[in-house]
C-alpha cells in the first residue's frame, strides 16, 4: 500500500470520525476508552513488525502491517470526534454566547450596550444591511442588521444598542447552525448604531489589502451600475463580484426554476465549473495544457478576489484550484485523493462545515462529479466531433457532471428541481466564457474610463440580453417541481447509487484506456 493511499485512508477516518460524532454524539467515557485500546493495538502490531524473529516467521508480516495502518485509520477517526468535541466545548463557552443567553433574549431582555469593529464586508441590500461586529468586551461576533443608510464600511468602530438574541431556528432551517459555522452565536436586529470612529489605519499588511480588494470591488460595481441597467447590471454583479443582495426576488425564483442560479453565485459549484470552463476555453484558443492551468489558476482566485474574499469563496477556491490539478496531472484517483485530503485539512481548522456549511459540500461533491462523470459526458458526446464543437461539449459535460453529483443535496436542502435545466444550460453555457470576459473588461476599464467600459460594454450587454431572454422564457411553473420534507435516507440512497455507478463507470474508462 502507497503512502498517498495510507494518508487518503486516514483523512477519510478523520472525516468519519466528525461525521459520526455530528450524528450521534459519543460518551466521553467510550472515546477515552476506544482510545486507549487503539494506541496500545498501533504500538503492539509496530513491535511485531519491526522484530520478525520473535514471532518466528515473516508470514505475518503483512497481516500486522493492515493491523497497523487499520489502528491509525480508527485512531484518526477518534481524533475526528476529539475535534468536533473540542470546538463544540468552545461554542458552549463562548462569552458572548452566554451573555445572549442572559440578558438579550426576544423574551423581554433589557437593552445593552456593546462597542465592535466591523470586520467584514458589509452585506447590503434593497432596505437594510447586515454587519459583522467584532465585540471588545466580551470577546465574541455579532451579526447586526441595520437599515440600509447610514452606510458603514470596513474597519468602522461602532457602538451599538439593542437586544442581543440567539439566532432563531425553524424545522425547515436553523439560522443558528448557519451562523455557528462564521463562529457567530449572536444577532442584534436595528439596535441603535453609533459611528465612533471611521478611515481607521489597518493593523496590518493583510488588513490593508482586504481594505484595499473592497474599495476595488465598490469602484468595479459602480462601474457596472454607470454601463448596465438592470436586470443586466444585478447579473453582471452577481456573475463578477458575487453580489446577490441587491438582486430582486423575482429575479433570484426565474434564475432557480431554470436551473441556471450556479452561474451568478459564489458557490462550490461555482468555482468548480467556472474553472473547468476557463481549462476548455484555454484548451480551445491552442494553449498547451500546462499553461491553461496556470493562466486558470489565476483566473479563479482574480475571481474570488474581487468578490471579497468570503471565507466560503476560499474553501472553494481551494477545491476548485485541486480540481484543476487533478485534470492538469490527468490522474483521477490522484485527484480523488488530493481533494479528500483537502477536505479534511478544512475540516480540522472548522469541523462545523462538514453539516452546516452547504458551500462546502457542494465544491467537494462537484469536483468529484467531475472527475468520475465528466469522462462519460465527453465520450457520449464524441458523435458531434465532426461538428468541430469538442470543446464546447466538454465545457457542457463537465456542468451535467457537476450538476448530478450536487443534485441531491440540493433537492435534499431546498426542495426544488429544475425540468429545464438540461435545456437552459445548453443555451447558457456556451456565452458563460464570453461573458465572463467582456465583462470583466468593461467593469475594470470603467473605472477608469466611463468611455472605455461602454465601448467593451457593447458586446457583454447584448449576451446579457440574451441571457434576460432565456430565463424570461422558460421561468414558467411548469418548469419546477417542488419536494417537500425530503427524507436523509433517500440522500444517503441516492449517493451510494450515485458512488456505485460512478466506480463502474470509472472502471469502464480505465479498460477504454487500456484497451486503446
Amino acid at each position: 500500500m502507497t503512502s498517498s493511499k495510507i494518508l487518503f485512508y486516514l483523512c477519510v477516518s478523520f472525516v468519519v470520525g466528525i461525521f459520526l460524532e455530528s450524528v450521534i454524539k459519543i460518551p466521553q467515557i467510550f472515546l477515552w476508552g476506544f482510545l486507549f485500546l487503539t494506541v496500545i493495538i498501533i504500538f503492539t502490531s509496530l513491535a511485531l513488525v519491526s522484530s520478525p524473529r520473535k514471532r518466528g516467521s515473516r508470514i505475518w508480516i503483512p497481516f500486522f502491517k493492515g493491523m497497523t495502518v487499520a489502528g491509525f485509520c480508527v485512531l484518526f477517526l477518534l481524533l475526528g470526534v476529539i475535534r468536533l468535541q473540542i470546538s463544540e466545548f468552545n461554542i458552549g463557552n463562548n462569552q458572548l454566547r452566554k451573555f445572549s443567553a442572559r440578558g438579550g433574549s426576544a423574551q423581554g431582555g433589557n437593552d445593552i450596550v456593546l462597542t465592535g469593529t466591523i470586520f467584514g464586508e458589509p452585506d447590503v441590500r434593497n432596505n437594510w444591511q447586515k454587519l459583522k461586529v467584532e465585540i471588545e468586551n466580551p470577546k465574541g461576533v455579532v451579526l447586526v442588521t441595520t437599515s440600509r443608510y447610514p452606510e458603514y464600511k470596513y474597519l468602522d468602530k461602532i457602538k451599538i444598542t439593542g437586544k442581543l438574541e440567539t439566532p432563531s431556528e425553524t424545522e425547515d432551517f436553523s439560522y443558528k447552525n448557519y451562523l455557528m459555522k462564521d463562529g457567530i452565536y449572536s444577532v442584534m436586529d436595528f439596535p441603535k448604531v453609533e459611528l465612533l470612529e471611521t478611515d481607521i489605519r489597518p493593523m496590518s499588511i493583510l488588513s490593508f489589502l482586504y481594505e484595499k480588494i473592497l474599495w476595488f470591488k465598490q469602484e468595479l460595481r459602480e462601474s457596472i451600475r454607470k454601463n448596465y441597467s438592470p436586470p443586466q447590471s444585478l447579473i453582471l454583479e452577481g456573475t463578477i463580484l458575487g453580489d446577490n443582495g441587491v438582486m430582486s426576488q423575482d429575479l433570484k425564483n426565474k434564475l432557480n426554476i431554470t436551473g441556471l442560479r450556479h452561474i451568478i453565485a459564489v458557490s462550490g459549484t461555482h468555482i468548480v465549473i467556472l474553472g473547468a470552463i476557463s481549462m476548455s476555453f484555454l484548451l480551445a484558443l491552442g494553449l498547451w495544457r500546462g499553461q491553461a492551468f496556470y493562466i486558470s489558476i489565476i483566473f479563479i482566485w482574480l475571481y474570488i478576489i474581487l468578490t471579497g474574499l468570503p471565507a466560503s469563496g476560499v474553501r472553494a477556491g481551494i477545491m476548485g484550484s485541486l480540481f484543476l490539478l487533478a485534470q492538469k496531472i490527468g490522474r483521477q484517483s490522484m485527484g480523488t485523493r488530493t481533494i479528500t485530503m483537502a477536505g479534511a485539512v478544512m475540516l480540522a481548522q472548522n469541523p462545523l462545515l462538514l453539516f452546516y456549511d452547504i458551500g462546502f459540500q457542494l465544491s467537494f461533491l462537484a469536483s468529484m462529479g467531475i472527475i468520475y462523470l465528466e469522462p462519460f459526458f465527453r465520450d457520449l458526446f464524441k458523435i458531434f466531433g465532426k461538428y468541430k464543437i469538442e470543446n464546447l461539449l466538454g465545457i457542457i459535460s463537465t456542468t451535467f457532471a457537476a450538476q448530478i453529483f450536487t443534485l441531491p443535496i440540493m433537492v435534499y436542502n431546498f426542495g426544488n428541481i429544475s425540468l429545464v435545466s438540461l435545456i437552459t444550460n445548453l443555451l447558457i453555457l456556451p456565452i458563460v466564457s464570453g461573458l465572463m470576459i467582456f465583462g470583466f473588461l468593461s467593469s475594470i476599464l470603467g473605472v477608469v474610463s466611463q468611455f472605455l467600459g461602454w465601448i467593451i460594454s457593447i458586446p457583454c450587454w447584448f449576451l446579457l440580453t440574451y441571457f434576460v431572454k432565456i430565463i424570461d422564457i422558460f421561468s414558467q411553473p411548469w418548469a419546477t417541481k417542488t419536494i417537500e420534507n425530503v427524507h436523509w435516507l433517500w440522500l444517503v440512497i441516492s449517493y451510494l447509487v450515485l458512488g456505485i455507478v460512478a466506480r463502474w463507470l470509472h472502471k469502464n474508462q480505465k479498460l477504454k484506456i487500456l484497451e486503446s
